[in-house]
C-alpha cells in the first residue's frame, strides 16, 4: 500500500496509494509521457517504479508479519518507526502555526493512521491484489468526481466491471469483511489526498507529513498495545516491523521525491496506477497468493480505469479555460 507524502510543496511526492495514483495532482504544461522521450528521464521513471515495488513488498512483508503481532500491531510498528525517521530528517518547527494549521495536520494524521489501519485489516483477510485494487478505487472516484467530463463514466465503468470480476459476481470468493475493509481503506485514501493537499500548502517541504505521521503513530499506539502488548517489544518483531516502515514508507518517500523533482506529475500518476499489478505480483512471489484469470483481467481493468482518469485530467488541464460573465 501506498502512503505518499504531501503534494503542493516543491520537493515532495504529490498524494496518492495505500496503497495508488495521485489522480488529482497538478499537472505541468508537458503531455504525460513527454519525459520519456529523453533519456535523463528514465532515472525517475525507475525510481517511481522502485518506490511503488517498494511499497507492495513492504506490504507482502506486512502481511507475513501480522501472526507475530498482529495487523493493529504491524501498523503502529510501521508508522512509528516512519514518524520517528522523517522527524528526524525533517527535524519539523513546532511553532509558529496557526489552530488552523494544527487542525489540518491532525485531520491529516487521522486520516493517515485510518488508511493504514482499514488496509492493514483487509490484508489480513483477502490477498494483496486485490485489496489494493478495491482500495484504488477510492482515489478513482474522487479523479472522476473531480473532472466531471461524460468521457469519465467510461472510466467508471470499467473499474466497476474490474470490481464486478474481481468478486465474482457477488464477493463470495473473497471475505465480505476484508472487502468492507479494503473499500473503507480506499474512502480513507481519498480523504488523505484532500487534506495531503491541505497540509502541503500550510507546511514547508514535508514538514507536515512527519507532524501528520507522528500523530497517526501515537493515535495508533494503544491500539496497537492493546492487541499485541509485549509482542510488539520482541526484538525479532521491532526488526521486521522497521523493515516494514522502510520498505512502506521512508524509502519510496525518498525515491518519489527524487523523481518528481525531474518527473511530470501526470507521468507520475500513471506510473503509480500500476500499483494494483504490483501488490499482485508482490503476494505472488512472497505470501504465494496466485490469481484466477478472473482476478488478474479484474485487476487489468481496473488500472485501465486508473489511467484513462489521469490522462482526461490531463487533457482537461492542459484546456484554456475561458470565463463565463455572470
Amino acid at each position: 500500500m501506498s502512503t505518499p507524502g504531501t503534494p503542493g510543496t516543491p520537493g515532495t511526492p504529490a498524494a496518492t496509494v495505500g496503497a495508488a495514483p495521485p489522480l488529482v495532482a497538478p499537472v505541468p504544461a508537458r503531455g504525460p509521457f513527454a519525459g520519456w522521450r529523453r533519456g535523463g528521464s528514465l532515472g525517475p521513471v525507475g525510481l517511481v517504479l522502485a518506490g511503488g515495488i517498494s511499497v507492495q513488498f513492504g506490504g507482502a512483508l506486512a502481511v507475513s508479519l501480522m501472526p507475530r503481532a498482529g495487523a493493529l500491531g504491524v501498523v503502529t510498528l510501521r508508522l512509528l518507526v516512519a514518524a520517528i525517521v522523517l522527524l528526524v530528517v525533517c527535524r519539523p518547527r513546532l511553532r509558529g502555526h496557526s489552530r488552523a494549521d494544527w487542525g489540518t495536520v491532525v485531520a491529516f494524521g487521522v486520516t493517515m493512521g485510518a488508511m493504514n489501519g482499514l488496509f492493514y485489516q483487509a490484508v489480513a483477510r483477502i490477498p494483496l491484489g486485490p485489496a489494493v485494487t478495491l482500495e484504488v478505487l477510492g482515489p478513482l472516484a474522487l479523479s472522476v468526481l473531480a473532472s466531471r467530463r461524460v468521457i469519465n463514466l467510461l472510466w467508471a465503468a470499467l473499474a466497476l466491471a474490474g470490481v464486478f470480476l474481481l468478486g465474482g459476481g457477488s464477493f463470495d470468493s473473497l471475505d465480505p469483511l476484508g472487502v468492507a475493509f479494503a473499500l473503507g481503506a480506499g474512502a480513507m485514501w481519498a480523504a488523505y489526498i484532500v487534506f495531503s493537499a491541505r497540509t502541503g500548502r500550510r507546511f514547508p517541504q514535508a514538514d507536515g507529513l512527519a507532524l501528520a505521521m507522528a500523530v497517526a503513530a501515537v493515535l495508533f499506539l494503544p491500539l496497537g498495545l492493546a492487541e499485541s502488548g509485549a509482542k510488539l517489544a520482541d526484538p525479532v518483531t521491532l526488526a521486521l516491523g522497521a523493515a516494514v516502515a522502510i520498505l512502506s514508507s521512508v524509502l519510496p518517500y525518498t525515491l518519489e521525491l527524487l523523481a518528481l523533482r525531474r518527473l511530470p506529475a501526470s507521468t507520475f500518476a500513471i506510473l503509480m496506477s500500476l500499483e494494483p499489478a504490483l501488490a499482485a505480483a508482490a503476494g505472488f512471489l512472497i505470501l504465494d497468493q496466485a490469481l484466477s484469470t478472473a482476478q488478474a483481467l479484474a485487476i487489468a481493468l481496473v488500472i485501465a480505469a486508473s489511467m484513462g482518469a489521469v490522462r482526461t485530467q490531463v487533457g482537461r488541464r492542459r484546456t484554456p479555460v475561458t470565463a463565463t460573465p455572470s
